[in-house]
C-alpha cells in the first residue's frame, strides 16, 4: 500500500501536466492563429535555441541575475525581520518603512535603480534584491514572533553564549520561515528579473522575451517561457525541497491517519 500511494504521488504530477499540455494542443488547434502556437511548435522553437547555445546562454545569465539577488535579498531581509520581531522599539520605528516599501510598485524600484545608477549590471541585481527584501522581512518577523519564548528562557537559564541561543534556539524555530520566505522569494525574484531585463539589459530571458515580442513570435516567447519555468521548477525540487527536509529532520513526524 505504501509503494502504491507513492506511484501515485508522482503519477498525479504527471498526469496533470499531460492534460495541460492536451489543452493547450487543443485550443491551438481550434484557434489555428499564430497568436497561439500549439506545443510542437514551442517544442521546435526550444530545440533550434537550444542547438544554437543561446538558450543556455541567456537561462544562465537570468539564473545568476536570480542567484546574486536571491542572497541579498534574503541575507538583508532575514536579518531585519529578525530585527523586527524580537525588538518591539525597532518595530515601532521601522515598521511604517516596511509598509511602504511593500508598497512600491516593482517597476518603479527598477526604473529609479536605472536613472540613479545606469543601466549595469549591478543596479539591475539591486532592483530585484530591493524589491524582495520587504517580503523576506515580514515573513521572517512573523516567524521571530512566534518563537516559543521558554525555550530562549531556558537557554538563559543555562547561560547560553547569545550566537548558541541563535544558532540552536532561534534559527531551527525559524526554518519553516526562511523555507516559505525563499519559496515565496524565488518564484517572486524570478519573473521581476525578467521585467529588468526587458527594460535595461542586452541579455537574458527577459531580453530575448522582449525581442521576440517585437517579431511576434509567440512560439519563441513560449520557448523561452517553458525553459525558464522548467530551470525554476527543478530548483523547487532538487535544492530547496531537500534543504527544507534536512533543516527539519529534528521536527516529530507526524503520524498518517
Amino acid at each position: 500500500m505504501p509503494t502504491l500511494r507513492r506511484h501515485l504521488v508522482v503519477l498525479w504530477p504527471i498526469l496533470s501536466l499531460a492534460l495541460l499540455v492536451g489543452l493547450w494542443a487543443l485550443a491551438a488547434d481550434l484557434a489555428s492563429s499564430r497568436a497561439l502556437p500549439g506545443p510542437a511548435a514551442v517544442f521546435e522553437a526550444l530545440v533550434r535555441e537550444a542547438s544554437s547555445g543561446a538558450l543556455f546562454h541567456h537561462l544562465g545569465v537570468t539564473l545568476a541575475r536570480m542567484a546574486a539577488a536571491f542572497v541579498i535579498a534574503m541575507s538583508v531581509g532575514s536579518a531585519l525581520g529578525i530585527l523586527l520581531g524580537r525588538s518591539a522599539a525597532a518595530d515601532r520605528l521601522f515598521g511604517p518603512w516596511l509598509t511602504v516599501f511593500l508598497n512600491i510598485p516593482a517597476l518603479v524600484v527598477i526604473v529609479l535603480a536605472y536613472v540613479w545608477f545606469g543601466l549595469t549590471e549591478a543596479a539591475a541585481i539591486g532592483a530585484v534584491a530591493v524589491n524582495k527584501i520587504p517580503n523576506a522581512t515580514v515573513v521572517l518577523r512573523e516567524g521571530a514572533r512566534a518563537i516559543d519564548e521558554q525555550y530562549v528562557e531556558m537557554a538563559r537559564t543555562f547561560r547560553m553564549a547569545r550566537s548558541d541561543v541563535l544558532r540552536h534556539v532561534i534559527l531551527p524555530q525559524l526554518t519553516p520561515y526562511f523555507a516559505a520566505a525563499a519559496r515565496s522569494g524565488l518564484a517572486l525574484i524570478w519573473k521581476i528579473v525578467l521585467v529588468v531585463e526587458l527594460l535595461g539589459r542586452s541579455d537574458g530571458v527577459g531580453f530575448q522575451i522582449n525581442l521576440y515580442f517585437q517579431m511576434f513570435d509567440v512560439a519563441g516567447i513560449l520557448a523561452y517561457t517553458v525553459a525558464f519555468v522548467a530551470v525554476v521548477q527543478l530548483l523547487e525540487l532538487c535544492v530547496l525541497q531537500p534543504v527544507e527536509s534536512r533543516l527539519t529532520r529534528w521536527r516529530p513526524v507526524r503520524a498518517e491517519a
